[in-house]
């Protein structure tokens, strides 16, 4: 499941994907525009920057300005950024494997197959899903693929 954190990260870099390259946003401005809670927005950000997805500038007029462009950024690099691994089970994960205790062949585990694929399956979609895919227009298309399907 998505934390709060990983979705907060993505909201408030979605603002900035639409915002000037070189104008930063305070994070007042940015928990205003997502409606995102402005003390753990302040923890987010800097968590981003440590992860090279933002960087900020200081002073009256500075804030946060994305680090790449949105179409370098994917859903998956902020998901794993916040959250970790995709994998719903350590024995599924592909950059944080750990077998599981009670497992007596990892080959023909069933619930590890599953997760696997789940695990697949989730970062064909986030990693093949950039911040530029997902502006106004991109969720508006999205959204009526959804109502159609």
């Amino acid at each position: 499941m998505l934390s709060q954190k990983a979705k907060y990260a993505l909201k408030a870099l979605l603002i900035l994907s639409e915002r000037p390259a070189d104008v930063p946003v305070q994070v007042v401005e940015l928990a205003e525009e997502g409606n995102l809670p402005r003390k753990f927005l302040e923890l987010i950000m800097l968590e981003l920057k440590k992860h090279g997805m933002v960087h900020s500038q200081r002073g009256k007029h500075g804030g946060y300005m994305l680090a790449a462009l949105p179409s370098e950024i994917t859903f998956g690099d902020v998901v794993r950024a916040m959250d970790g691994p995709l994998a719903p089970i350590p024995c599924a994960s592909l950059t944080a494997y750990r077998k599981c205790a009670d497992c007596t062949n990892e080959k023909t585990c069933a619930v590890r197959i599953m997760m696997r694929r789940v695990r697949d399956a989730a970062s064909e979609i986030l990693d093949n899903t950039y911040l530029s895919n997902m502006s106004s227009d991109g969720v508006e298309a999205l959204s009526d693929q959804l109502v159609s399907a």
